[in-house]
């Protein structure tokens, strides 16, 4: 409303004004992160991470006069690089609000993570407010402790590729797609012809492999408990409530934001360790619950599924 307002204010000027000149950008520049106090007063810090909405790796579309959002990856990256150049960010927060996302972008971001603490030596807790699955649960991974607000949903430990067959239809308008190809399967995945038996097992072991190292991402993370057999069983894409997900393994505690706050002002040595939080100016987080300021796309409610342009393997849970 402010940047209207402005934009208005100017017009009224240039007819004032006559032959007057004014130059107002319509679309406002991305400014670098800002911080924020949440609370404490304390002289150490603990940022808060925000993982929420589609994990992309695309940058997500802004409002009319904001332009595009940075993607989650990127986003993630740029928060890291600011907190390691703060020597008094002791320890990180995850929150966690998301079904998911890509492969890609899901494992550059544990991956970031993981390096992220390997150069700081600092404690990483995850917590999981109303959905970590898939994708979001593969980031958590790479924390310390995972907890779950107890009314979270998690797990779907599993790989996703949807695609659409549109071959019936074209037929039925009367359009005939010609695809002239250097290789027999390089139209692999069409959505102009269904697939042959051994294209899709071409596929399929791509996704057995995704799925593979899914599991062994959370065989690996700090504390795990379940044997491999045992998490098999659970990595059948299906979710879980916090208590479940609690008693099978597959998170430490369940509880709220607070209790993770105060576990981690125990952890870094400092009872009234400052809650900060990045932001963009103009954005505003009020609380330890103000969550991320974009909105997502279509594109995110739909998993980063584009019929006619190309699916993607994603680490997503989408019921």
């Amino acid at each position: 409303m402010r940047a209207i307002g402005f934009l208005l204010i100017s017009l009224t000027a240039v007819m004032a004004a006559g032959c007057a000149f004014v130059d107002v950008p319509l679309v406002r520049a991305p400014q670098p992160l800002a911080e924020q106090v949440l609370e404490g007063e304390g002289t150490k810090k603990i940022l808060i991470v925000d993982i929420s909405g589609t994990i992309g790796e695309q940058a997500k579309g802004g409002g009319l006069l904001e332009g595009e959002a940075p993607s989650t990856v990127s986003q993630v990256r740029e928060s890291l690089k600011k907190a390691e150049r703060d020597p008094k960010v002791a320890g990180l927060i995850l929150r966690i609000n998301s079904p998911g996302g890509t492969v890609t972008a899901s494992d550059i971001i544990r991956h970031d993570l993981l390096e992220f603490k390997k150069r700081r030596n600092l404690p990483l807790s995850a917590c999981i407010m109303g959905i970590g699955t898939s994708g979001g649960y593969y980031v958590a991974t790479a924390s310390d402790e995972i907890t779950a607000h107890p009314t979270a949903v998690t797990g779907s430990i599993g790989v996703l590729l949807l695609t659409f067959n549109v071959e019936g239809l074209m037929g039925k308008i009367g359009v005939e797609v010609k695809t002239i190809k250097s290789g027999e399967r390089k139209d692999l995945l069409s959505p102009f012809r269904r697939a042959k038996p051994d294209e899709e097992r071409l596929v399929q072991e791509i996704i057995d492999q995704f799925h593979g190292r899914f599991v062994a991402m959370v065989q690996g993370r700090p504390g795990n408990r379940i044997a491999r057999e045992d998490l098999l069983k659970l990595a059948d894409g299906r979710v879980f409530s916090a208590s479940d997900a609690l008693k099978s393994g597959l998170i430490d505690r369940v509880g709220y934001l607070d209790d993770v706050i105060a576990s981690m002002r125990e952890r870094i040595g400092d009872p009234d360790a400052r809650v900060v939080a990045y932001f963009r100016p103009g954005s505003y987080k009020g609380s330890i619950y103000a969550g991320s300021a974009d909105e997502p796309a279509m594109m995110e409610f739909l998993g980063g599924f584009d019929a006619l342009g190309g699916s993607q393997f994603m680490y997503l849970w989408k019921p």
